[in-house]
């Protein structure tokens, strides 16, 4: 495509901030989206090379059209960065857990119930329209559209940590973090889940790839290597839990993340014969199991009304201070008046 002749008694755009850009002799023979990235990190790759396309990138008053281009030492490259488009989602006065928060992100203890983003069945009520609420102004103009960026969700009924991002260069700095799934030791996650059963052995690591269940589209389901994505649980035993004539009926978890797709944990607990309790979409086979918990677990159960799972830490560097934050978050209270319940149980049939 030819590069086009702007007006130079126009500006590049309607509004928007003009930025110049010089090329110096470490830029020479780059790329165009690479000098790009380079000069203004605060950006999203994605979102640079949609300025591109719309025409918000000159040089000389020429729009360039090609992220292709070798830059040449002496051109300045003229970026317009449009003002971010309001985004078209209520804000709403929802109470937030804040556990950490600066001018970049914003780190929130979810409480269950709560759809982290608008969808089928949830069009408002969800986090981020509490996000937008509680940021206001600050949040930036991430994809051409002020919102909040999320990096990362958790399924609506599992509670905990979760991270977003408030300006570009943090999302752009976090999503690549959460893309290397922790491969780098940059990023951990960390759960807390109860299942039914006791494993055989005191640790382990599923690794069985997942896909779109075909036989129930709302499920995830464990599929061979060549049609699913790689996803990979590593669990421990924390606490078993026994009913009161010694037999197991069901164990604390810990369990890490070398992955994070949809489900996984529910998933691969289930794979392996050790669901989560309340996991009505995994673990209903388990329902006739209630029946084998003592009375107190059993009303703990019925209280929950989820899967007992819980992102309990949560770790990561810094997308732009490069410092190393952590976070840990206790058992919301179901949880651990579940936990409590089958403690007893167990403590009754060690007497």
């Amino acid at each position: 495509m030819a590069n086009k002749r702007t007006d130079a008694s126009q500006p590049i755009s309607r509004g928007g901030t003009p930025l110049a850009l010089d090329v110096g002799s470490a830029d020479a023979g780059q790329r165009l989206d690479r000098f790009l990235a380079a000069k203004l990190p605060h950006i999203s790759r994605s979102r640079l090379q949609a300025l591109v396309r719309m025409g918000e990138v000159c040089r000389s008053r020429i729009v360039v059209s090609s992220l292709s281009v070798k830059v040449k030492l002496g051109e300045t490259y003229e970026v317009n960065v449009p003002a971010a488009e309001p985004l078209q989602i209520a804000a709403e006065a929802i109470p937030l857990n804040v556990v950490y928060e600066d001018t970049h992100l914003i780190v929130i203890d979810k409480p269950k119930g709560l759809a982290v983003h608008p969808g089928p069945g949830h069009a408002s009520g969800t986090l981020v329209n509490a996000l937008i609420a509680h940021c206001g102004s600050s949040l930036s103009g991430i994809g051409g559209v002020q919102r909040p960026g999320i990096v990362h969700r958790l399924d609506k009924d599992t509670t905990g940590l979760l991270v977003v991002a408030k300006t570009d260069q943090a999302h752009q700095g976090l999503a690549e973090q959460f893309a290397s799934h922790g491969a780098d030791g940059r990023l951990e996650r960390n759960y807390r889940a109860i299942v039914w059963g006791i494993p055989a052995r005191p640790r382990g690591i599923i690794d069985a790839p997942l896909a779109r269940s075909t036989a129930n589209r709302t499920k995830i389901a464990v599929a061979r290597a060549t049609t699913g994505r790689r996803a990979v649980t590593h669990w421990q035993v924390q606490q078993p839990f026994c009913q009161p004539d010694g037999k197991g009926i069901a164990s604390l978890l810990d369990l890490r993340l070398e992955t994070g797709r949809t489900h996984q944990i529910r998933v691969h607990m289930a794979h392996i014969g050790h669901p989560l309790l309340g996991d009505t979409l995994y673990g209903s086979g388990f329902m006739s199991s209630i029946r084998r918990l003592p009375p107190t677990a059993q009303a703990a159960l019925q209280r929950l009304e989820r899967q007992a799972l819980h992102a309990a830490e949560l770790a990561f560097e810094h997308p732009v201070s490069g410092k190393r934050l952590r976070f840990t978050s206790c058992l919301p209270q179901d949880m651990a008046e579940l936990r409590a319940a089958l403690t007893e149980a167990r403590e009754r049939s060690l007497r």
